[in-house]
């Protein structure tokens, strides 16, 4: 009798210190929830003495140069750099040249505090080297970050394009930026095909960019282009145009149009073999006119094997309702005289890739030796609605589609033989394909997924 009773004692302390555990959790993440306090904008993203937004591009020769820019508060007076060849011990570093910024530009953030960015270009480099660099104030210094030089020789290396990041960009495009850098953690540089942020003057948005690419920025060049939304402000007190942050925040080549409006925004860099171009297709009209004078004769005078095009506006757009006829009227009769190899873009936030078509026996079909590859593609958050409708009454054919999917692309050269691969947010491979270029001069485009 008694055992019975401890027994039923048991079971109902048991179910009451359940019940009880059960019912902590629930109540401490409503207090959490309750006392928790959403970090204002302006801390997060205040600059501070030590320096954050390091990201490497290029302003010269990719085999003898390498720029630099980093940003700081408004208080730092002597920013510099240092860079050393690689070694396998810390010892690099006694070796190491101390190289004063050459430009310092100041930005007044709608945030209400104002920051530096600093650049460097390291100059007199050696090809197909591999440096360690770091950068300052003579005091307070970052890690060391390690780059190789490219060769003077057309050899094989690889590239990331992405699409739009635009939104959400420290929640949503964090993962893809970073997949495809595990994909391809032998990667030369990224291609950024506009819309980076979705207000050009926004310091936050620029600050969730840099945190989500993190210290590849620092590893890994970049080769940006500029979207509608780096002409787009969140401040009444931004002038319009290009987003202030542009110039200083990426230093770039200076071998376009020769005006102003141009200036790091239109440019070409070559590596190892092929010519990547970036175009402004936010301006339309006269300065659209010069950059289509300006690119004929940067493709007549190209000496590499491979041409690479990157502008954000679509050729053929592949969301519903839009179409870039001016783009497509002023550039694509130079890109068809050139023949050239890959066209990459952003804006519509949807992904198409297709050729042009011919007319042969009164049906259209791709030629299948000398064509140009278009691609639009995205890798942020935002999604519109697919259509081919532009392709179709324009006679350009889309091979592969899809919508509501962020996707990043891993490009591979090796002589003469160029091989593309899209995938999807978490890895899966979605489309792939390879441009051959032949003894007779003609090109062959193979899809290598079906």
């Amino acid at each position: 009798m008694f055992k019975k009773s401890m027994d039923k004692r048991w079971i109902r302390t048991s179910l009451l210190l359940s019940a009880v555990m059960i019912a902590v959790p629930t109540v401490n993440f409503v207090v959490a929830e309750t006392l928790a306090t959403k970090v204002p904008a302006a801390e997060v993203h205040k600059p501070l003495v030590l320096p954050d937004r390091v990201i490497m591009t290029w302003k010269g020769d990719t085999a003898t140069t390498q720029a630099v820019t980093w940003r700081t508060d408004a208080s730092v007076t002597t920013p510099q750099a240092q860079i050393a060849v690689a070694g396998d011990n810390s010892d690099f570093a006694d070796h190491a040249v101390t190289v004063p910024a050459e430009n310092t530009s100041e930005v007044a953030t709608y945030l209400g505090y104002a920051e530096k960015y600093h650049s460097v270009n390291f100059q007199d480099l050696l090809p197909e080297t591999q440096y360690l660099y770091r950068v300052g104030d003579g005091v307070n210094w970052t890690e060391w970050f390690e780059f190789t030089t490219a060769s003077k020789e057309a050899k094989p290396f690889s590239f990331i394009y992405v699409g739009d990041a635009q939104n959400n960009i420290l929640e949503h495009w964090s993962r893809v930026i970073r997949n495809a850098y595990s994909d391809l953690p032998e990667a030369s540089f990224i291609v950024h095909a506009g819309d980076l942020v979705n207000q050009g003057d926004a310091d936050d948005q620029w600050g969730e960019w840099f945190k989500a690419g993190g210290w590849l920025n620092g590893m890994v060049p970049s080769i940006p282009t500029p979207g509608n939304h780096e002409y787009s402000r969140i401040s009444q007190h931004t002038p319009a145009g290009l987003t202030p942050y542009w110039r200083p925040t990426f230093a770039l080549p200076e071998n376009g149009p020769n005006e102003a409006v141009f200036k790091e925004n239109v440019y070409y860099i070559d590596y190892q073999g092929m010519r990547i171009v970036s175009l402004d297709t936010n301006l339309r009209g006269e300065n659209l006119d010069k950059q289509a004078v300006w690119l004929d004769q940067t493709l007549a005078n190209n000496p590499n094997r491979w041409t690479v095009l990157t502008f954000h506006h679509p050729i053929f757009s592949s969301a519903e309702g839009r179409d870039n006829a001016e783009v497509r009227n002023k550039l694509l009769p130079i890109i068809q005289k050139y023949n050239v190899d890959l066209v990459l873009q952003g804006h519509d936030h949807t992904y198409a890739r297709g050729q042009v078509m011919n007319r042969q026996s009164g049906q259209k079909v791709v030629a299948p030796d000398s064509t140009t590859v278009f691609v639009n593609s995205v890798s942020g958050p935002k999604m519109y609605e697919s259509s081919s409708a532009v392709w179709d009454k324009n006679g350009a054919q889309v091979d592969k589609a899809l919508q509501n999917t962020q996707l990043y692309q891993l490009v591979h050269v090796d002589g003469d033989v160029l091989r593309y691969d899209a995938r999807t947010a978490t890895g899966k491979p979605f489309d792939a394909f390879e441009i051959r270029k032949l003894p007779n001069g003609k090109k062959q485009m193979i899809e290598t997924m079906k």
